[in-house]
Formats: C-alpha cells, structure tokens, sequence
C-alpha cells in the first residue's frame, strides 16, 4: 500500500485555526529564527491566518469560510509592537545589522535602501542608517575586486566589457560617481587609495 504524500495528509488533515496562544506560539517562534522587523513579522502572521484561519470568539466551533474573515482577525500590529516593548524585535538594530552586511558584500546605497523598504523598515530609521561616503566607495571597491571589474580585470575591458561591468554595478545600487572612480582608475592601487582618502576624511 503506497504512502499518502505530505499534500494529501494536510488536505484530509489541515492544520487547526489559530487561537490567541497558538499565535503567539508562532510569533515567538518566528522571531527566535529570524532577524526580523515589525512588518516582517505580521506578513508572515498574516499569511498563517491565511493559511489556517482563526477560531477566537467562534461559538459553534471554526468554520474554514468565516475564520479566514480577515474582519475577524486579531490586531496583529499590537502583537508585534508588544514583541517590540519586549526587546524581541528591533527595526533599527536590523537595519544595521542588513545594511551592513549587504554593503560588505559591494550593493551600493540604492540596493540598500531597497532592501529595507521592502522588509518593512521605516523611512526615519533608513536614513538614519544610510551608508556614509566611506562605506559606498568600500562597497564599490568590494563589488570591483569580486567581480573583476574595471583595474581588477585581468586585462583592460573592451568597451562592450566595460558597458557591461558598469550595468552590473548600477544594478548593484551604485551611483555613477562610485562606478567612475572604480572603473577609471588605472589600477587596483589607484581604486584602493581612493577608498584610503575617504578613511583618512573620515578620521
């Protein structure tokens, strides 16, 4: 006798509605996984009622038409600003903490601004994280020498070369003085001390 698959058993058994402890069951374990934002954490609250509904104030017991009513849903920006209160989400320390990392692997500011407006992160805590001058042009450099671009190739690039390393930084968030810089530098030194005079202004 074959095995009924994953699918099938979910269909004949589907996961329960959603109480008030089941979804904060969730919401704990959501944000002991990932770092998170507040808006993060309710798309994927949201998409659990989705999925399963919600059963609270149901006195016959859930129906799957009406506990998918998103009317009936709980307040799920209490929920995470209580996460907030408690220190188990904090939109600022995550924006850091993804600003930071996505500039070391060379995005530029745009790419980066990007990345936090879609998880969610407010304007004010945006700006107030964007990458200053040293950081765009030690991401720019970062991208360069990845990739091989510019004085880093292993031999000057034809222009059609060239036009494409100058696309793939754009699309990386670079704006076109950082890409200037990098690929009109003579050499790796010359992209190098360019990155060395915005430390040494930044000191």
């Amino acid at each position: 006798m074959t095995q009924p698959n994953l699918s099938e058993r979910r269909r004949k058994n589907p996961p329960k509605p959603l109480n008030k402890d089941l979804i904060q069951e969730l919401a704990l374990s959501y944000v002991a996984r990932f770092a998170t934002t507040s808006a993060k954490l309710e798309s994927y609250l949201s998409r659990k009622l989705r999925e399963r509904g919600w059963s609270e104030g149901q006195e016959k017991g859930p129906n799957p038409d009406d506990c998918r009513d998103s009317g009936n849903w709980p307040d799920l920006s209490a929920i995470s600003a209580r996460f907030v209160e408690l220190g188990y989400i904090d939109d600022e320390a995550y924006a850091r903490s993804r600003s930071g990392g996505l500039l070391r692997r060379g995005y530029g500011p745009r790419r980066v601004s990007q990345a936090l407006h879609q998880a969610g992160v407010d304007e004010n805590i945006r700006n107030s994280v964007a990458p200053g001058e040293l950081a765009i042009r030690r991401s720019a450099l970062a991208l360069a020498r990845k990739r091989g671009f510019g004085p880093f190739a292993a031999e000057p690039p034809e222009r059609e070369r060239r036009e494409k390393q100058i696309a793939a930084m754009l699309r990386a968030g670079h704006g076109f003085d950082a890409i200037r810089a990098i690929m009109d530098a003579e050499s790796a030194a010359v992209a190098e001390q360019w990155v060395a005079d915005a430390e040494q202004e930044d000191c």
